[in-house]
């Protein structure tokens, strides 16, 4: 998906914002302007064990592509970033009550959820896949029906298995390790996440393998804002588009996605396209 070109108001908005923090950071002004709770911080909301998009190393730190993106995005306007593990099913409501400025965790969006939040541009696309067990019974998206599947609730996959998959028994669960934990234990026989983390899982565990791949849904991974907060959209939304065209995207998607095609819309050659 081709970026879209920033307003003439969202960008004078970020003008200002880069020219205050030039002059020795933001002032309070600046913040009010910008919606965050805090001076140059900005409090996010993400999951922990959504590898590699966003999750917690050994020692408790949030990493992932979406974590080290945001970061990267936010450091060009002269803000930090402070994260905070949030279960998926309630990150837009915390994002747009304010508790928290931006939520990151490869959120797809969607009509729907642009009711509750506002989004930056898109920077992530992928694969769904369906991870199952031996001897399970499920062998691809046509052997789904009377099968438990289950998904993440309040995800993308979950919206797409009700209109996809009408016969498998949807088992909703609030995190990917305990649905992966299910799978193992024979409480549900497949459970449906992104081809990232099925990778991850199905080397984790032997008797787990991805049965089907199935190509991205028509909406991309993006930031959530606050509705109605235009200048921290436009503030991420110009970081974003540095980061793809002077590479920064494409080092980290690389480093994070080592085995995933390149998305030519990110590349800086795309992006100059």
């Amino acid at each position: 998906m081709n970026p879209r070109t920033l307003a003439c108001g969202a960008a004078a908005a970020i003008a200002s914002t880069l020219a205050l923090t030039a002059c020795g950071g933001q002032s309070s002004s600046s913040a009010n302007a910008l919606g965050t709770r805090e001076q140059g911080v900005i409090r996010v909301a993400s999951v922990g064990d959504a590898k590699p998009y966003t999750y917690t190393d050994a020692h408790g730190t949030f990493t992932g592509f979406d974590v080290e993106l945001l970061k990267n995005v936010a450091s060009r306007a002269g803000l930090k970033t402070q994260f905070t593990g949030q279960d998926f099913s309630g990150l837009l409501a915390a994002v747009n009550n304010g508790q928290y400025d931006v939520g990151a965790a490869a959120i797809g969006i969607t009509p729907a959820r642009k009711q509750t939040v506002d989004f930056s541009d898109g920077y992530l696309v992928g694969y769904l896949s369906i991870l199952a067990r031996d001897g399970s019974g499920v062998t691809g998206p046509d052997s789904l029906a009377g099968h438990r599947l289950g998904v993440l609730q309040g995800s993308l996959q979950e919206q797409y298995a009700l209109k996809h998959f009408p016969k498998a028994q949807l088992v909703r669960f609030p995190d990917n390790n305990s649905a992966v934990a299910a799978v193992g234990s024979g409480n549900v026989d497949a459970h449906f996440l992104d081809i990232a983390a099925a990778q991850g899982y199905a080397k984790q565990r032997a008797k787990l393998k991805i049965v089907a791949n199935i190509p991205s849904f028509d909406a991309p991974a993006g930031f959530a804002v606050k509705k109605g907060n235009s200048a921290l959209r436009a503030t991420l939304n110009k970081g974003l588009h540095a980061a793809i065209k002077d590479g920064t995207w494409l080092r980290l998607y690389k480093r994070f996605f080592p085995s995933m095609p390149v998305p030519k819309q990110y590349t800086p050659q795309g992006a100059a396209a």
